[in-house]
């Protein structure tokens, strides 16, 4: 007894292919999203804030903690 051959599957789809060039904006894009948020959480204290004051600290008071920063 033979094993019966399984016909090619056809109109699978298939995974888009993204050009780096396209996607190099993008994650650079994110990057320094990611970059200034990890700032204002970690190491803003105020002397240093873009918007004077201590507003973005108290704003992340909780996340900070959170994530392991002491900030008093």
């Amino acid at each position: 007894m033979s094993h019966p051959v399984a016909a090619p599957v056809t109109g699978a789809p298939a995974l888009p292919v993204i050009p780096l060039r396209e996607l190099a904006p993008w994650a650079l894009f994110f990057g320094l999203l990611g970059t200034l948020i990890l700032f204002f959480v970690s190491a803003d204290q105020g002397a240093v804030s873009i918007p004077a004051g201590t507003a973005v600290h108290e704003w992340v008071h909780d996340a900070r903690h959170l994530l392991g920063y002491p900030c008093h």
